[in-house]
């Protein structure tokens, strides 16, 4: 078994698989062409194009993180491989603590203690009962139910929306076209979790944030295409004239880095991540790929890729 491996954490990546995996051999994509060429599995994240076009006998490729799209628009990406990838590994929890983080930001009235911070205010702020704070989540995907069922859990009234029905212990799922307004008109805090997709382009538009109760906040640690950037400023407003939302927590962007010159960066209602949310624990998806390799090499019935789905 050969396996080329494309990541930043490469050689960490190579030595793990060589030790869980003696008999096959594992090269880096800055191995010479003559070894990488001919290998059965790739284990990429945002690997060059050269590299799935230089292979001609693949039985997989394993995605090194939950996100697909670049992968999928990546050309030369072969149409009859199957792909797979990383499903939580250890992912789940980190995105729950930064999910969590952010709902108690805006629950607990933090982001007002700050603007009452420079002038000196001492003004406690009410705190609401958690049953009257719902939260939503948007993509119950492995991750996203993860994050749904961990705020479920401290105590928040959660509803989940997703394209397909799902069925979460505690959470209120909704789906479809007619289950998205349903979720936004009733949350006081809303995450997207959800994939980057033709469908999911802007799905937070000025249309669907306006549906959002008046003082609502975002959270967003999914993907940037997400939501539409001049759209969520717009509905944040200014300090002279405040927007239907309260503010937003916001992990990626359409660009990234995101530029200097990006009004997000000096907006006092918006706090800037750079896209830190849910890093990649390595014991953890390391695992993942070996029970991968194992179930390919066993010709076992996997859940792959939908590259007309994109996810």
């Amino acid at each position: 078994m050969k396996i080329v491996v494309h990541i930043d954490e490469a050689e960490q990546w190579q030595q793990a698989l060589s030790e869980a995996l003696p008999q096959a051999k594992v090269v880096t994509s800055e191995a010479p062409a003559d070894e990488r060429q001919g290998a059965d599995y790739l284990a990429i994240w945002k690997a060059p194009a050269h590299l799935l076009q230089e292979q001609t006998q693949l039985k997989g490729i394993i995605n090194l993180g939950a996100g697909v799209d670049y992968l999928l628009k990546t050309p030369g990406l072969p149409s009859n491989v199957p792909i797979v990838k990383l499903r939580d590994a250890g992912m789940g929890e980190l995105m729950a603590d930064y999910a969590l983080y952010g709902v108690l930001h805006f629950y607990r009235s933090m982001d007002r203690y700050l603007a009452q911070q420079p002038s000196a205010t001492w003004q406690p702020q009410e705190v609401v009962e958690k049953s009257q704070w719902p939260v939503g989540v948007l993509g119950l995907g492995a991750i996203g139910s993860f994050v749904a069922s961990t705020l479920q859990q401290a105590g928040f009234p959660v509803l989940g929306w997703s394209r397909s029905p799902k069925q979460i212990s505690g959470v209120h799922c909704l789906h479809g076209d007619d289950g998205l307004p349903e979720l936004l008109g009733q949350v006081q805090c809303l995450i997207t979790l959800l994939p980057d997709t033709a469908a999911t382009q802007h799905i937070l538009n000025a249309e669907r944030l306006a549906q959002l109760p008046q003082g609502a906040s975002v959270i967003n640690p999914g993907r940037g295409s997400l939501v539409d950037e001049q759209a969520l400023l717009d509905a944040l407003g200014s300090t002279e004239q405040p927007g239907h939302l309260r503010g937003a927590l916001l992990d990626v962007f359409h660009e990234e880095p995101l530029p200097a010159d990006n009004p997000l960066w000096q907006h006092p209602k918006v706090i800037v991540t750079p896209h830190m949310a849910a890093p990649t624990p390595l014991n953890d998806a390391i695992d993942q790929v070996i029970a991968y390799l194992h179930a390919f090499e066993a010709g076992e019935k996997l859940s792959t890729v939908n590259p007309d789905a994109g996810y």
